[in-house]
């Protein structure tokens, strides 16, 4: 935010920059890979890669080996990469049902680079991980895992289970062509899923998913869904009011020098600082919840309106955080909105109420959008400067999900401007 004085010593007017945007139609940019989640990318040297996909163990989609990485010498090159091209990262095994290690699926939605290692290839990934109580089981003497009693149904047309989310890292020291699993960093326990009869909305039994992590001082900041109910829920005293008031997109941080061992190390957000552990209650970002009277509504509900999915950026025109984010009005995460949110303070410790209202950034009535990005344009300048999905400038390029046809694409730049308002 930038304040000018002008006027007389008796009469001074100040003026602020607050941060704008001016969608910009283009030709169609079609995509040629799966995706289904956050597009992280980072460059490597020279080299941009990106990292879409799914990986893992799923009973209910099928085991998945999509989480490949495709890598040119500019961004346009890499976004138009045929699937064909893509490869496969080594990638760690699930473990045994019921023993140590990594379990369900894993989509990594977030790449921080270590900024200590002058090669450029020490990367962290934060990814999204699915699991049901058939493949994390509950096991008492730590709390993990879940229960298969009056679970809710999941996303499919066929009678399954619904499954729960949780946030965790991995580490590779060869830009990406091969990971090692550091353990999850954020969760909700069983005692937080929202259960039958209560969750009719065919979208997650609860927990804390679609991460994007951006660094900032000593920090690396985690914005992610939250679906948990904010307590122990008991169906006797289910409030839906209570499980709105918790949810919608949450933060949390974790010390730069803790990725290497970061179990137990992350603090969530809990409304005055970031003191709330790594699998307790903590608090959404009010700025970005949907208020009753304007649609909004517990995640569990098939009318609940709710901003999920939020993708971070640093702008250096700006000089500001952009968040974009989804919107969910009706089951099954359908929703045909993309919202924006500017946020101008540098420093995120001081900053998580200061995110502005979203405003409506994309509107394509009767279609579902998902995972939107921005991403950095051909653009020399750009390719010099190393943009990437995390930092970005005056002018970016805009991809979403059409989940109804299963399509990424971008059919807008976004150009961004200081307006000057009183």
């Amino acid at each position: 935010m930038v304040i000018i004085a002008s006027g007389c010593e008796s009469k001074k007017a100040e003026t602020t920059a607050e941060p704008s945007f001016t969608l910009m139609p283009t030709d169609t940019f079609r995509f040629n890979h799966f995706v289904d989640c956050n597009m992280a990318s980072a460059w490597v040297g020279d080299t941009f890669r990106i990292f879409p996909g799914k990986y893992g163990e799923d009973p209910v989609w099928g085991h998945a080996l999509d989480l490949k990485y495709a890598e040119g010498v500019s961004p346009d090159e890499v976004f138009s990469t045929p699937t064909s091209q893509y490869k496969a990262p080594k990638m760690p095994l699930n473990a045994p049902t019921g023993e140590p290690g990594l379990h369900g699926a894993v989509w990594f939605e977030s790449v921080y680079q270590d900024s200590n290692d002058p090669s450029g290839k020490t990367l962290y990934a934060l990814y999204h991980n699915e699991n049901y109580p058939e493949t994390l089981p509950f096991n008492p003497k730590t709390g993990e895992g879940y229960i298969d009693k009056n679970w809710p149904l999941g996303l499919t047309d066929r009678i399954t289970p619904a499954a729960v989310p949780r946030i965790g890292i991995m580490k590779s020291r060869d830009g990406g062509k091969s990971w090692e699993n550091r353990g999850i960093i954020l969760e909700d326990l069983q005692d937080r899923m929202i259960l039958k009869p209560f969750n009719t909305s065919k979208t997650f039994a609860g927990g804390v998913g679609d991460p994007s992590a951006v660094a900032s001082g000593d920090y690396l900041y985690i914005f992610y869904g939250e679906y948990g109910y904010p307590g122990k829920f008991d169906e006797k005293k289910y409030d839906p009011q209570k499980e709105w008031a918790g949810q919608c997109i949450s933060v949390a941080r974790i010390a730069l020098k803790d990725l290497d061992a970061p179990y137990g190390k992350v603090s969530r957000w809990n409304g005055t600082d970031f003191s709330a552990s790594w699998n307790g209650i903590g608090q959404p970002i009010s700025a970005l919840q949907i208020s009753k009277d304007q649609g909004g509504g517990p995640a569990s509900s098939p009318k609940g309106g709710f901003h999920w999915g939020p993708s971070v950026s640093w702008n250096t025109y700006l000089n500001a955080w952009v968040m974009l984010m989804g919107h969910v009005q009706g089951q099954s995460w359908v929703g045909d909105k993309v919202y924006i949110s500017f946020n101008t303070e540098l420093n995120l410790a001081n900053a998580t109420n200061k995110w502005t209202k979203p405003r409506l950034l994309v509107h394509k009535p009767g279609r579902t959008l998902w995972y939107p990005s921005l991403q950095p344009l051909n653009d020399k300048q750009q390719i010099q400067e190393r943009y990437t999905s995390m930092k970005l400038g005056k002018v970016a390029r805009l991809f979403y999900k059409f989940a109804d046809e299963g399509r990424y694409l971008s059919e807008y730049t976004i150009q961004f401007d200081l307006t000057i308002t009183k």
